[in-house]
């Protein structure tokens, strides 16, 4: 089975929105991805906020496709109440990220992946980089 790994909303925003010098990375776990080499695992919230920044730069309509496009290579983590409540009686500093942080949970992740990893400072699971996580699959990000 392959690895799952959850995907922090900058990680999404970097590969959608070809922001250098992040992007490279986030192509490269999108590959590993559509080869079936890692499961990604994307929040509800990520694809909100995310069709929220490109919707500034591009038109709703060019958001919404790159969207539907990375909705065929990952599964949607699930936010439901107990999640919610998680994160409300969490240690996290930022609500966002404790429930990104229970959603990886409850999906049965093994990593998260951010480029903010000092947003999970509170997480039992393993958090890198893109460029971290790939360099531990000896491929050059």
């Amino acid at each position: 089975m392959n690895k799952r790994i959850f995907i922090d909303t900058n990680i999404i925003l970097d590969l959608l929105g070809e922001r250098y010098p992040f992007y490279k990375a986030a192509a490269k776990l999108a590959s590993l991805a559509d080869k079936g080499i890692v499961s990604l695992i994307v929040s509800p919230i990520s694809f909100a906020t995310v069709n929220y920044f490109l919707s500034k730069f591009e038109s709703p309509k060019i958001a919404k496709e790159k969207l539907r496009k990375l909705k065929i290579l990952c599964e949607i983590s699930i936010i439901d109440e107990q999640i919610i409540e998680k994160g409300l009686n969490s240690n996290f500093k930022d609500f966002e990220d404790s429930l990104q942080y229970f959603s990886a949970l409850a999906s049965e992740c093994e990593i998260i992946i951010t480029r903010n990893t000092k947003d999970f400072q509170k997480s039992s699971l393993p958090v890198m980089t893109a460029t971290q996580f790939l360099k531990s699959f000896s491929i050059n990000p």
